[in-house]
């Protein structure tokens, strides 16, 4: 049984999660949908669209198999475009694998991963950034990465990037005009071309940044906590976290390997990464969980060095603020409540002074790790942004061949290299929302998705 309008088989599939449940809903896409409604849903009334109608569920032969909701969407006002079937039964995992049975009996295959999203996308329902928003909500962790996916789905990034793609287009027109026909279209002016591209090139950087405090959003800012051993860092840990997490111990290189939590803090996501104390002299297993923590600081946004700063800095914590100097840091004098003989030693700018037994001191680093994290910069969560890697690699591009033809109109070189990349920059943009997605592209952006999806 196949789709006359997309050619594509009728699907069916579990979309609920496995496991036992309250209910569970089966799914079916595609134009034998009335025929399998007909034939395997029996109601004492006709089905009515988007109406959720009481129903006996048949198996092939025609024998009970449950009792539930049905709800039929008729094409094109479905999710997927074509003609849908969801069926609420009881969310036993035999009832639920016995109907999918039932429906491939009668005709139907097993849907694919995300195969009923990526439906819905070629039959216009959604564009391709809305579409991995889809998996983008259903993979948060937090509640900012929700607000961030949802953002996506309306399909608010497609706008912004045809207003991005307009001016180019224009000006490809202007310069096709002028380099075919140049006796009756007169060359545009390049001050003028300048002026028109300068707000583009500025809005597919505030594209990029967006998009990258967005993914910040989705996996967490990455701070390593690092410092000597028995600076106070595994009490830190627990501080932030508000939990025991960490063992706490006067006993120094206590923490042998790395601790990795999540947390929100201030609204950010953040991955907070205990570590070994790092010192000079180590055993051969305390000197395995500094390797640990030198990659896990290496790997860090965020540097969260803490030292003893109630007696005079050792070694150790003179290797490690010098280390850690050029990069993004948070730098914490511990133990202010038994003295501040550290911290009165070196002038650092920006350091904190206090302890982790004190509120107010995890309060002030919570909020700097907040700022740090999105670079002192706010981030509305609510704005659509690009999500995946090839929308960053398109917008990349897109930028780098506006920058080059800004300088070939600046160099007066011929227009017709400057047209080359204002093509090459409207194409690559064409692939963050727009229909032009290779199939090879498509098949990595769906298998993401869960079956049933």
């Amino acid at each position: 049984m196949t789709s006359a309008r997309s050619g594509l088989e009728t699907i069916a599939a579990i979309a609920t999660p496995p496991g036992k449940g309250a209910i569970a809903i089966v799914r079916v896409s595609g134009d034998a949908v009335p025929e399998l409604a007909r034939r395997l849903v029996k109601t004492k009334s006709p089905l009515r669209a988007r109406v959720a109608t009481y129903a006996t569920i048949l198996d092939e032969r025609g024998g009970v198999l449950d009792r539930g909701l049905a709800i039929y969407f008729a094409a094109p006002h479905s999710y997927t475009g074509e003609a849908m079937l969801e069926l609420q039964i009881h969310g036993s995992p035999v009832v639920a694998r016995e109907v999918v049975r039932a429906l491939l009996a009668c005709g139907a295959r097993l849907a694919e991963p995300g195969e009923f999203t990526r439906r819905a996308f070629l039959n216009g329902k959604m564009d391709l950034h809305a579409a991995e928003a889809v998996a983008g909500v259903i993979d948060a962790e937090n509640r900012a990465a929700m607000l961030a996916a949802q953002a996506n789905l309306g399909g608010a990034l497609a706008d912004e990037v045809r207003a991005l793609r307009e001016p180019l287009g224009r000006a490809i027109e202007e310069l096709a005009g002028a380099i075919d026909f140049p006796d009756e279209v007169p060359e545009p002016g390049r001050s003028d071309l300048l002026r028109r591209l300068e707000p583009v090139r500025a809005g597919l950087k505030r594209l990029r940044d967006e998009g990258e405090r967005g993914r910040l959003i989705r996996e967490g800012v990455y701070v390593a906590i690092v410092g000597p051993p028995n600076a106070g860092k595994s009490s830190l840990l627990n501080a932030l976290l508000g939990a025991e997490r960490a063992i706490v111990s006067e006993i120094p290189g206590t923490t042998r390997d790395t601790i990795e939590e999540t947390a929100i803090v201030f609204g950010v996501p953040i991955r907070l990464v205990d570590t070994a104390g790092i010192r000079s002299h180590a055993d051969r297993l305390e000197g395995a969980g500094i390797e640990r923590t030198e990659r896990a600081l290496a790997a860090a946004r965020i540097a969260l060095v803490v030292l003893d700063g109630s007696k005079p800095l050792g070694p150790d914590a003179r290797r490690i603020l010098e280390r850690t100097r050029d990069r993004e840091r948070i730098l914490l004098f511990n133990k202010a409540d038994l003295g501040t003989a550290g911290a009165l030693e070196r002038d650092e700018p920006g350091a904190i002074v206090g302890s982790v037994r004190d509120e107010r001191t995890i309060e002030t680093i919570a909020l700097a790790i907040a700022q740090a994290g999105w670079g002192g910069e706010t981030f509305d969560a609510s704005r659509p942004h690009l999500a995946s890697l090839r929308e960053f690699e398109a917008v990349d591009a897109s930028i780098a061949s506006v920058e080059s033809a800004c300088e070939t109109l600046r160099s007066g070189e011929p227009l017709d290299f400057a047209a080359a990349e204002l093509q090459r920059a409207f194409s690559e943009l064409g692939h963050v929302s727009e229909r032009v997605a290779a199939e090879e592209v498509l098949d990595g952006v769906f298998s993401r998705f869960c079956i049933g999806k």
